[in-house]
């Protein structure tokens, strides 16, 4: 459940329009896609990633209350996956590394036995 940007009552996701105050809250014609709107004065195109990248094509364009395109440009474009090799340490490389390459390691440790061998 979202709320309602106009009236904040509580409304499903999936609702294109308010029940409660008719504010429209999906593009037209879009009922899957959020429908961005502008809180204050000022337009959703000062905030856009995609108004600063000049890769709108809004009509509306620059200015925009309400947008189906809207990203705001202080958030990734692509969230940040965090990873299981993603651990912070002065080691993590390397461990990284050692678990990634098992057969250099084996390589490396047959070459120091047969050279430890050798020197006997």
């Amino acid at each position: 459940m979202s709320d309602c940007p106009q009236c904040h009552q509580s409304v499903d996701d999936q609702a294109v329009k308010c029940p409660y105050c008719q504010t429209p809250l999906k593009g037209f014609g879009h009922p899957g896609i959020p429908l961005h709107q502008a809180n204050s004065e000022e337009f959703l195109c000062q905030s856009c990633t995609y108004h600063e990248d000049d890769t709108c094509n809004y009509p509306q364009r620059p200015y925009a209350k309400t947008c189906t395109l809207y990203h705001d440009k202080s958030q990734p474009l692509v969230p940040v996956i965090q990873t299981p090799y993603s651990q912070s340490g002065s080691f993590s490389g390397v461990n990284r590394w050692v678990r990634r390459h098992p057969g250099a390691i084996a390589l490396v440790a047959i070459a120091l036995i047969s050279l430890f061998l050798a020197l006997r």
